[in-house]
């Protein structure tokens, strides 16, 4: 009976936010990044490149961007990087924020305005489905207890997130989602970058904070990935890796 009573007691205290607003903060660590860009064919002019890049700029490039949920809804809106690119580097799409995405949780379904270089989308289709493993490890981000979880998608990339079940909302920054909470970090080791959740502030998010992408050419997934394969036909190496970063 006292067990019972504790457990009651327990579920009555709980508390759970499920309107609000998160504050994300994405991380990319630039000379990891262009390193990779080295190889023998370049490395004689690359090399130094990267060399002069690491006296003039920082390893970490750190941008914002905010997640307004509620009602089983999610809009993800990058803030404009205002202190510029720093480098030719900083074009790479990689770095970048391309995309604000509205989802719609309940019927599995997105739409996002993505930018594409010079070009804009509006790609509406099915939200990803994730093969997450749920594991025991556990981190504090942003005051709640968050849970790991892995996954591997666009079929080779490694993807580290943290949820919490105290945010019952299964979404995320970018294109994340269903774990059985909030996602509120997100590391792609292979890739160099991280979301990481900085502020949590639960409040009533109104229809004007919910604004769903109306601008872009409309496209669905496959369209688009056919659309940027042909325009990138000749791009070597460089095709796949803008390929990845335009499919997160």
């Amino acid at each position: 009976m006292l067990l019972l009573t504790v457990d009651f007691s327990f579920g009555q205290n709980a508390h759970f936010t499920t309107s609000g607003v998160v504050e994300y903060e994405k991380t990319v660590n630039m000379y990891a990044l262009f390193k990779k860009d080295i190889d023998k064919d370049n490395e004689s002019y690359m090399q130094p490149a990267y060399e002069a890049y690491k006296k003039n700029q920082p390893q970490f490039k750190k941008l914002k961007s905010y997640l307004n949920f509620t009602d089983n809804k999610t809009l993800f809106t990058p803030v404009e990087d205002e202190a510029g690119n720093g480098a030719f580097w900083g074009d790479d799409a990689m770095v970048k924020q391309n995309n604000t995405t509205f989802t719609d949780l309940q019927t599995g379904t997105f739409i996002s305005h993505k930018t594409v270089f010079e070009k804009t989308f509006l790609v509406k289709d099915s939200t990803r489905n994730i093969h997450w493993k749920i594991t025991d490890e556990t981190r504090e981000i942003a005051g709640y207890t968050c849970r790991r979880a892995n996954a591997i998608i666009l079929d080779s990339v490694y993807v580290v997130a943290f949820y919490t079940d105290e945010i019952p909302v299964s979404g995320g920054p970018e294109s994340f989602n269903g774990l059985p909470g909030m996602i509120l970090g997100v590391a792609l080791p292979h890739e160099n970058i991280t979301w990481f959740a900085t502020k949590v502030t639960e409040k009533t998010v109104d229809d004007k904070a919910m604004l769903q992408p109306k601008k872009g050419k409309p496209v669905n997934n496959k369209e688009l990935r056919k659309t940027l394969e042909a325009a990138m036909k000749d791009w070597g190496n460089y095709a796949q890796a803008s390929l990845k970063a335009f499919s997160l």
